[in-house]
């Protein structure tokens, strides 16, 4: 079955919720399911080496995992209005992908947490945004027919959802930001449904 990816760092485990709502969303679509992948932290140490599996939550995320997806959703908390390390790290790792344009034309979404309401949301998402550009996918975000966009008073924006977790970053979700979150999944499964099925049955 064809899948969608959603790949995420998470720290404290708000990122990690929201990826799950967001394969919650993606499940409610026929003919596509949810792959949930994440990263393994960066270390300063040279040294430093990570189990090839992480000690619970998802898998590590591989190449291929990347490569045969029908979309992805890119998640990653806040880091002075950026991505976190960890992600970009894999990220700047997928230049095989780029030069052989394995994502060109495939759905992608973007989805964050943040510690403070203002803490650069929009501008981590926008930097999530970035190299999903340079592959070639077609970025969505959350239209305003999603209204909860309009009364959010926690997270919650257009570019994609998002998350207000809290100085100690222990706030759970709340059912305005699951109900985003499962949109996107909804958004970027339907999408890729509909261009797995425009393309010639040779391709797929």
């Amino acid at each position: 079955m064809a899948y969608v990816l959603v790949l995420y760092y998470s720290r404290y485990g708000a990122t990690a919720e929201m990826a799950r709502q967001v394969a919650r969303g993606i499940g409610e679509v026929a003919g596509m399911e949810a792959r949930l992948r994440t990263v393994p932290p960066v270390s300063t140490v040279c040294e430093a080496t990570a189990d090839s599996i992480p000690s619970s939550g998802a898998p590590y995320a591989e190449l291929d995992d990347l490569r045969h997806c029908a979309g992805l959703a890119l998640g990653s908390p806040t880091r002075f209005g950026n991505m976190a390390a960890p992600l970009k790290y894999f990220l700047e790792g997928t230049s095989a992908l780029w030069l052989g344009g394995a994502l060109a034309g495939k759905p992608a979404g973007v989805f964050t947490s943040t510690s403070s309401l203002h803490g650069g949301q929009e501008t981590t998402l926008t930097s999530m945004m970035l190299p999903l550009l340079h592959h070639g996918m077609l970025v969505l975000g959350l239209p305003y027919t999603e209204t909860d966009l309009i009364h959010t008073t926690s997270g919650g924006t257009p570019y994609g959802p998002s998350h207000l977790a809290g100085p100690s970053s222990d706030l759970p979700l709340t059912e305005t930001e699951r109900r985003l979150c499962q949109a996107l999944g909804r958004r970027l499964a339907q999408t890729a449904a509909s261009l797995e099925a425009a393309r010639p049955l040779s391709e797929r």
